[in-house]
């Protein structure tokens, strides 16, 4: 069987995407990471799939983890899918909504850039008292949509130079974290409202070039620490800045947390599955 797909990108986090509205895909794990592998496959840190809508939004999101497993939410995917869904009518739409596992989400088209209005943050734990060897840091947590660990380095060199894959697994695996696990989060403070991070992504099981829902993470909890307004700006190792914005109060909860940055075509075409 031909599948027919498309290539996207989002701050370098890049994604397979398929277009599944009549329901005729059933991609089971093992092709899904077959079709992720970046030798044998296309090569991604996930694949997107646009289903039908089921409680009234203009389509459904479904996102899976490069090992075939289904994630609730992918801040860089949601941008890519809107994206793509925008491009699916007979004119591009400013703005269109799908329904993700975290919630029903929108995503207006800012020029070259996609705006995701992100699901509201929950299970807030500054100060989670987890610990790693060789990493004597305070690690906070923050669910935005999947859950996230987020520990600041204060040294530049410190931050550029770290081992994300090995302490990132460290978090990632750590009891306090357990069943379901964590993403892990490294940042360092370059300007007042301006970071930047690296990201250890639970299901790619590597650092990857940027992560969405952890850049919010880690932005939220900036403001927490230093007061920092919004938007903050976050730099990923992908080379581009994005915005976090946000309304905080003063229970430390946050509502209209928006992601702003680049969604990007790369290519398509058909792959024999």
């Amino acid at each position: 069987m031909l599948l027919h797909f498309y290539k996207m990108n989002g701050a370098g986090n890049d994604f397979v995407v398929v277009d599944n509205r009549d329901l005729s895909l059933c991609l089971d794990t093992e092709t899904i990471a077959a079709l992720c592998d970046r030798h044998r496959g296309i090569g991604a840190d996930g694949l997107l799939a646009v289903e039908p809508a089921q409680h009234g939004a203009d389509y459904r999101f479904r996102y899976y983890n490069a090992d075939g497993g289904e994630a609730e939410m992918c801040g860089n995917g949601a941008r890519c899918f809107g994206r793509f869904t925008a491009h699916l009518g007979e004119e591009v739409a400013e703005q269109v909504s799908f329904e993700t596992i975290a919630g029903t989400l929108t995503a207006d088209m800012v020029g070259s850039n996609v705006r995701v209005n992100m699901s509201e943050p929950s299970d807030l734990n500054m100060q989670t008292g987890a610990t790693i060897p060789g990493l004597d840091l305070p690690i906070h947590f923050l669910n935005t949509g999947v859950p996230h660990a987020v520990a600041f380095i204060d040294d530049e060199a410190t931050f550029r130079d770290l081992c994300v894959r090995t302490h990132g697994r460290a978090i990632r695996e750590h009891q306090a974290f357990a069943p379901a696990g964590t993403n892990a989060n490294f940042a360092t403070v370059l300007a007042p409202g301006h970071i930047a991070i690296r990201t250890y992504e639970r299901g790619v099981e590597d650092e990857t070039l940027a992560c969405g829902t952890g850049m919010v993470a880690c932005a939220l909890v900036h403001h927490l620490l230093t007061g920092a307004p919004s938007p903050v700006k976050v730099d990923v190792q992908g080379g581009e800045t994005l915005e976090i914005g946000f309304e905080s109060s003063a229970d430390s909860t946050f509502r209209k947390v928006t992601l702003t940055g680049p969604a990007d075509f790369v290519f398509e075409g058909d792959i024999e599955i």
